[in-house]
């Protein structure tokens, strides 16, 4: 083979592959299944009190970054942030609401954080900044675009949410907001005093052993947060019945009004033959319903409120025979993915 034609099979070579070769985020390797992913069952204390192996650099904070394996330039994602709740880690949260089992079908990037603390707190809103912008300018730079921005957080996280969406950095940028057992936007019922009784213990979630910080007062922080934030995004709401008592959720959604919905109606209810990855594994002597025992089947009841304004999504679950803690079930959590991207 003459020499110019050997340079150009080689240049030639070298585009196709450039081509082919798979998009990395943040320096960091994707794998499917995902690292630090728990087993079915027993998921070890030592896995969810993992701190990721991306690093945010301006506070030198980890993270943990899922994405698409088969990420593609010129592709339109939906990307999540993540929040633990108190005493937990970032980790359980990845397993508790496990988005990372759906990233390749449904094009998710996933950024989960820890707070050090193990308690969100106004001093990490740098880091999650930081966070989001890194994400969103390793997806510009790949020419990845970024379609919607959620925020999903169980218990305090999802008080931590209601709290960042009214902050100029995160108001101008959200599209949604998942709660996961951390507050609704309108009225619930009260919190059964056995949530209280079993949220005592000594250990945080996931089986993880040492201190637990002592737990925000949820009263006091959700009458601060009492008054709807004035930032435009669809809401989903997702809790386990013990934790209201097994009392049903009122059909009035401060949000739904706010979207001028039409009536709330019931969807198929969602049914899970495999359980979550993820419990309190510490407080289960004797435990409680409402805080939450061991991972198992179930079901779900999901409600929608109709034709909400500008493609709005707004929707209650509640997940049957459940508590605060119990990791959620496969088909749950994609039910919830579902409604998510069928937000305009």
């Amino acid at each position: 083979m003459k020499p110019a034609a050997v340079a150009l099979f080689a240049s030639l070579a070298a585009l196709a592959f450039a081509k082919k070769a798979p998009i990395e985020l943040a320096a960091t390797a994707c794998r499917t299944p995902p690292p630090l992913h728990c087993p079915d069952k027993d998921c070890p204390g030592p896995t969810v009190i993992e701190q990721g192996s991306t690093l945010e650099p301006k506070t030198n904070r980890k993270f943990f970054l899922d994405y698409p394996c088969d990420l593609k330039s010129g592709e339109k994602v939906t990307f999540i942030l993540a929040l633990h709740g108190a005493g937990s880690y970032g980790n359980w949260q990845r397993n508790y609401f496990p988005l990372m089992d759906f990233k390749e079908k449904y094009r998710l990037v996933i950024a989960t954080p820890n707070a050090p603390a193990r308690v969100w707190a106004a001093t990490d809103d740098e880091y999650l900044q930081n966070i989001v912008t890194l994400v969103d300018a390793e997806l510009a730079r790949n020419k990845v675009k970024v379609k919607a921005f959620w925020l999903a957080g169980h218990s305090q996280g999802g008080m931590t949410s209601n709290r960042l969406v009214r902050t100029d950095f995160f108001k101008q940028r959200v599209n949604g907001w998942v709660s996961l057992s951390g507050g609704r936007l309108g009225p619930t019922p009260p919190i059964p005093a056995s949530f209280f009784a079993g949220a005592r213990g000594g250990a945080a979630p996931g089986g993880a052993s040492g201190a637990t910080p002592p737990a925000p007062g949820r009263g006091a922080a959700f009458a601060a947060l009492r008054e709807p934030p004035a930032a435009d995004f669809s809401f989903i709401f997702e809790t386990g019945q013990h934790e209201l008592g097994d009392q049903p959720i009122p059909e009035e959604s401060t949000w739904a009004k706010k979207y001028a919905c039409g009536p709330r109606t019931r969807l198929k209810d969602v049914i899970d033959t495999r359980p979550g990855y993820v419990y309190d594994g510490t407080r289960q002597n004797p435990g409680s319903e409402a805080w939450g025992h061991l991972p198992r089947p179930g079901s779900a009841e999901v409600f929608e409120y109709s034709k909400c304004k500008d493609g709005r999504v707004v929707a209650d679950i509640v997940r049957m025979g459940k508590g605060h803690t119990e990791g959620l079930e496969p088909n749950v959590t994609e039910q919830i993915v579902k409604l998510m991207l069928s937000a305009k």
